[in-house]
């Protein structure tokens, strides 16, 4: 201690006096004088003057290295004079009640709490304690309390925690000392073993004589009396206990007459305080029932709707939201099972994991509910991520790999060569001489594998005339729900196939499509058509249906009749040409449908669209085989997609939009007879599917890649809409693609799909659904669209069983709603989760990319196998001809460095298809750029890994009912054919010392901004782990980070910050780790492109397009380009800067986060930061894929943050 200089005590500084006075009262402790008492009062009321007066005296007692803490506590230890006690409460008072935790923090840790304890255990002994004493003392541990964690266990133990007790229920009606009393329990009963010992002892019944009606007195101890209340509610045995002595309908009564009565909201905390004494009652079961039976429902949803026009009132509105969701009764999902309406046989089950279990479930068993959905008791609740992300503090790092062995690549040949060998065929490059080739005409050289024969079977284009209601146009089916019959079950896939796909056995109709030569129709012909403008279709090109009647015959005398097919799949009629009665039926036909014609009218973009024909893509769905047996075809698919010229903004989400959406849902609840609860689309009736009563919309997703299992009309213009799982799986619900028509004009319709699983999506900052309107696409914009308002992602009340949670109880489902009002009458829509790609699109799109093909350009195409479906997977070479046969050039063009790219293993993210139809599309282009690219390299291209899951409208898995990216270490060639094939391919490769220089799998995400890689470094990897390794277990060239840097200054969608480059152990089986370690390719990637949109660069606050998918894809090869010049030896020189990554990593490693699932870098999105969060739940299972599925980072930009702070999820 600083000793104080003994002056006269005129001429002392205030700091120096008090040092003196501190000198003096320490002499006194030390030479134990203390029982001079009147000494000690008179230097204690001293210091407490000069405390009262100057502040700077209080600076000096707590700055640091002064013992003026230590002195008057000891002193408060060592006295027993009843006015020195009290002096040293008043000045611990003083000068804890400024200068913030941290003063409070230099008490507690010089075991203030403690002496503070002991005087109220002490005090209480005496005959008559002293009020003024218990008054200080409890007012001095309430605010020293909630700072010291072993508060609660402190005044258990020494005896304490009794006392204050004990000294509440003898002084009810003293609020003077009452209050200090209850803000102590307060922070005692934040301790559980306390909440339980005090409840027992009857402090809920006390606090429930305290707590009443509204009144203008006290309202100070009222308040912390409900707070105090809470905190006992906390423990479910407290819970439990007010459940049981009734109080629920207290606490209700209580709040509706505050809400009544306090109607200039001047008590708004008192209100909240009962709310979340509700709040902590209801996480229990019995309190749930409780408050149900109490009428606590609509009690909260009248109160909440009375509050909404006041802005201040949200905690209220908030908290009553929570307690309603939360006591919602959990509801069926309104489906027969959870398992998809299709399903597919396999060759053999395997012997383990979630595909067996779907296998070996009992006959019988109901596996949409189950006891989970009792919804166990929970002790506490957390209502916001950032309880969550504390939670995922002492889980981080978790799942990085921390076994260096592991982490180093290592080229294993785990088959040998010979088996191997069987795969030269699809490197003929590597081995071409050219001798046979004519350089004179070069294109007839290299031929690419001829596409597969068509199947004869009738492919359904639905129209958008205005017809009446009679005759619908929506799709064919939903008149006469007839599939087309005589389908035989598909072979067994077979490992390879270098032969084209061999047609399907069955006979099925054909349609013919008729183009005019001239671009345009004869209008003497074509009547015309209500509701479109004449202007609008003059010009365009007319495609017909030449229409079959249900006898069949398309008319004849050699005219064109442009009908629309009658909407039945008459399977097995042939199409007749002449004769009268067949004409006269179509004439009769044409008549009832109003006497107009029928005509499919296609917008001529062929100039906009090279790669896009109508007529090739009926003949390559002709070829596509799907589990359904679909027969019809998307419009958007037809007409192809022409990306918009204007931009499409991150949608501005509008204040409180979740919040109305959730009370709408509870409204359910409470006016049950609002509720029309009609099915109008369900899949599980095979027989008829679509409920046609002319009031309702029309529903259909029986094309290819749709994806829409039950439609239920819920009000007059909401709809609750149920995605059908994976086949052979039970869950991945997330891709969506239908068809809606029978619209009313401007009517609000709102669409609900009420089967999400994950806990949060870009659908809450900014994405919207796409639509295609065919009405739009007649009238020259055919385009999807960014559409939909009022969306918002949230948990619903729908309940998911344990078997479709992995084992996981208490799950609920997630909902997606977004609104809508329809422009165009009788029109047919279509709405998608993304840009819809598929696999009948690829084929046409290889198919046009080969008639691209210049002599300059060696492009093959191999059918790399055939899929458990029995489609192809097709596999393309490209590279640049060599200028000649000389030795020279035969030797240049074998060297050349291999890359090798794939994309859509997960179908649903359609985004990976457009960038790789970016990519090819440069590939095959005639620019300097593309040549030079050529030349460079060898590219084998695998453009759809999963054509199966594509087709067939999953989102994640194959046929086999698994996630094809988690195949990669060990896949099967009969469940995983086009993983094990393709992983063939480059272990040939490493085995005769060819290993691509560059890999890279293309895939989508869903919860992240921006365009971004995922790569692999041993370096970063250990960097996130408490690892010791020495620098030269840690070597490894940083090339790994030279493509990406180089995609982050050329591209304007990607984001060097977003990328990550560590190892974790639940990505050990995707292709991005296994080619890295086992094939040896330090350059393996996995490219994630945004489904949402970017919040950086040229893109930033836009939602992503084709066009900028495209362009990315491009950007990929001019990346390729670049790096292929910069890793030349005559190159390094010039390009200096691009290849300083060393620094860039440096920079990098202070700034890594992590989350569950994968580690990304600070500019990710902030934590949802709204007051109440239904996207997550305490006990959500993490997304385990940042590769290809979505890792579990909810969060917001700056701005987003700052906009949805204030706003429910």
């Amino acid at each position: 201690m600083n000793k104080p200089k003994m002056t006269t005590e005129k001429g002392v500084p205030s700091n120096s006096r008090v040092l003196m006075l501190l000198g003096q009262l320490e002499r006194l402790n030390r030479e134990a004088m203390l029982a001079d008492a009147e000494i000690g009062r008179q230097i204690t009321a001293k210091i407490l003057h000069l405390i009262q007066t100057q502040e700077k005296t209080r600076k000096e007692i707590m700055s640091k290295g002064s013992s003026g803490m230590e002195v008057i506590l000891a002193t408060l230890e060592n006295t027993q004079d009843l006015q020195t006690i009290l002096n040293i409460l008043y000045i611990l008072n003083e000068l804890l009640t400024v200068g913030g935790g941290r003063r409070v923090g230099v008490f507690v840790s010089k075991g203030g709490t403690g002496i503070l304890l002991q005087l109220v255990l002490s005090g209480s002994k005496e005959s008559l304690p002293s009020e003024e004493l218990m008054l200080q003392l409890h007012s001095l541990l309430a605010k020293v309390g909630p700072k010291d964690r072993k508060f609660g266990v402190k005044a258990r133990l020494n005896g304490a925690l009794n006392v204050t007790v004990n000294l509440l229920k003898q002084n009810l009606q003293n609020h003077k000392l009452l209050l200090p009393c209850l803000q102590v329990l307060r922070v005692y009963s934040s301790n559980s073993v306390n909440a339980v010992s005090l409840g027992k002892n009857g402090v809920l019944e006390l606090m429930f004589k305290i707590i009443g009606p509204y009144s203008k007195k006290n309202t100070s101890l009222l308040k912390v009396s409900l707070d105090t209340l809470g905190a006992l509610l906390k423990s479910k045995t407290n819970a439990r206990r007010a459940v049981d002595r009734a109080h629920v309908p207290v606490l209700l009564y209580i709040y509706q007459d505050w809400h009544r009565n306090d109607t200039r909201h001047r008590h708004m905390l008192i209100r909240k305080g009962v709310l979340g004494c509700l709040k902590n009652i209801t996480n229990i079961k019995l309190g749930r029932k409780a408050f149900i039976d109490a009428d606590g429902m609509r009690i909260l949803y009248n109160t909440s709707t009375e509050c909404l026009p006041v802005r201040t009132l949200d905690p209220l509105i908030n908290t009553s939201s929570l307690i309603m969701r939360k006591c919602f009764p959990k509801n069926r999902l309104p489906l027969p099972t959870i398992k998809s309406v299709f399903h597919h046989q396999l060759p053999h089950v395997p012997a383990g994991g979630p595909v067996a279990q779907l296998y070996n479930q009992p006959l019988g068993v109901d596996d949409v509910v189950d006891e989970s959905d009792d919804n166990d008791d929970v002790e506490t609740e957390n209502d916001t991520e950032n309880e969550e992300e504390d939670k995922d503090h002492h889980a981080r790092n978790d799942d990085i790999e921390t076994d260096i062995n592991k982490l180093r690549p290592k080229e294993t040949n785990s088959r040998p060569f010979e088996e191997l060998k069987i795969y030269e065929r699809f490197f003929l490059e590597l081995s071409e001489d050219f001798q046979r080739f004519n350089f004179d005409n070069p294109k007839s050289g290299v031929t690419a594998t001829p596409a597969a024969p068509k199947s004869q079977r009738p492919i359904i284009v639905p129209t958008a005339q205005a017809l009446p209601p009679k005759y619908p146009t929506a799709a064919p089916l939903q008149e006469e729900c007839h599939l087309a019959k005589g389908e035989q079950p598909h072979p067994e896939a077979s490992p390879l196939a270098p032969a084209p796909t061999p047609a399907p056995v069955h006979t099925l109709d054909t349609i013919n499509i008729t183009k005019d030569h001239d671009g345009c129709c004869d209008h003497s012909q074509v009547r015309p058509q209500p509701g479109l403008e004449q202007e609008l279709v003059q010009g365009m090109e007319r495609v017909a249906l030449e229409g079959t009647g249900p006898q069949g015959g398309a008319g004849g005398g050699g005219v064109n009749r442009h009908y629309r097919q009658p909407p039945l799949l008459a399977g097995g009629v042939a199409a007749q040409q002449g004769g009268g009665a067949e004409e006269t039926l179509a004439e009769e036909w044409a008549e009832e449908e109003g006497g107009e014609g029928a005509v499919l009218e296609v917008p001529d973009t062929a100039l906009l669209l090279p790669l896009h024909d109508p007529d090739l893509y009926v003949e390559m769905v002709k070829s596509t085989r799907s589990v359904p047996q679909y027969s019809e075809v998307a419009y958007p698919d037809y007409f192809g997609h022409v990306a918009p010229t204007f931009r499409e903004h991150i949608l501005e989400r509008v204040y409180g939009v979740q919040r109305t959406k959730i009370f709408q849902d509870i409204e359910r609840l409470i006016h049950p007879n609002d509720i029309l609860d009609k099915v109008v689309y369900d899949l599980d009736i095979q027989s008829c599917p679509v409920i046609d009563d002319g009031e309702s919309l029309k529903f259909n997703s029986q094309f290819e890649s749709g994806n829409l299992r039950k439609a239920i009309q819920a009000r007059k213009f909401e709809y609750d809409l149920v995605l059908n799982s994976d086949i052979n799986s039970n869950h991945y619900h997330q891709w969506f693609y239908f068809e809606v028509s029978g619209m009313r004009v401007g009517a609000p319709y709102r669409f609900n799909i009420i089967n999400c699983e994950k806990s949060n999506s870009q659908f809450n900052y900014g994405m919207q659904v796409l639509m295609y309107s065919v009405q739009e696409a007649i009238s020259g914009r055919p385009r999807w669209v960014r559409t939909g308002t009022d969306i918002c992602y949230y948990k619903n009340h729908f309940s998911r069983s344990s078997i479709a949670a992995g084992g996981q109880k208490g799950k609920s489902y997630y909902t997606m709603t977004f609104s809508m009002t329809f422009n165009h009458k009788d029109d047919v829509c279509y709405f998608a989760y993304h840009y819809p790609y598929t696999y009948s699109t690829l084929k046409m799109h290889l198919q046009k990319l080969e008639a691209l093909r210049t002599p300059q350009i060696y492009m093959r195409q191999d059918i790399l196998c055939e899929t458990l479906g029995g489609n192809s997977c097709p596999l393309l070479t490209i590279t640049a001809m060599p200028e000649s046969t000389s030795n020279d050039q035969i030797c240049q063009f074998r060297n050349r460095p291999l890359v090798f790219l794939s994309s859509r293993v997960h179908p649903g993210e359609t985004n990976a298809s457009w960038v790789m139809k970016g990519t090819l599309e440069f590939l095959m282009g005639s620019s300097p750029l593309a040549h030079s690219l050529r030349e460079a390299y060898i590219f084998k291209i695998v453009p759809m890994l999963n054509p199966d899951g594509v087709v067939n409208g999953n989102h994640r898995c194959s046929l086999s009912g698994e996630d094809l990216n988690r195949q990669w270490q060990s896949p099967s060639p009969e469940l995983h054919p086009t993983i094990y094939h393709t992983k063939s391919l480059l272990q040939y490769l490493a085995a005769i010392q060819r290993a691509p220089l560059v890999f890279c799998d293309y895939h989508g995400h869903s919860r992240k901004k921006n365009v971004f890689m995922y790569g692999c470094s041993l370096k970063e990897t250990v960097w996130q782990t408490n690892i010791s390794a020495t620098s030269c277990e840690l070597h490894e060239d940083l090339g790994y980070r030279t493509l990406p840097k180089i995609l982050s200054q050329t591209a304007p969608a990607f984001s060097m910050a977003s990328c990550s480059f560590v190892v974790e152990r639940s990505k050990e089986a995707t292709a991005r780790v296994v080619v890295w370690r086992e094939i040896g390719v330090q350059r393996s990637y996995t490219m994630e492109s945004t489904l949402c949109g970017c919040d950086q660069g040229k893109y930033k606050g836009l939602q992503i397009g084709t066009r900028e998918l495209e362009e990315m894809g491009a950007q990929f090869c001019v990346a390729l380009l670049r790096l292929k010049r910069l890793t030349s030896p005559l190159e390094l020189r010039n390009h200096a800067h691009l290849l300083d990554v060393e620094s860039d990593l440096i920079e990098t490693r202070c700034k890594v986060s992590s989350s569950p699932s994968t580690y990304v870098l600070e500019d990710e999105e902030h934590s949802f930061m709204e007051e109440v969060d239904y996207s997550a739940e305490s006990g959500d299972e993490p997304d385990n894929d940042p590769d290809a599925a979505d890792p579990h980072d909810n969060r917001l930009s700056d701005s987003e943050s700052n906009n949805h702070r204030d706003s429910l999820t």
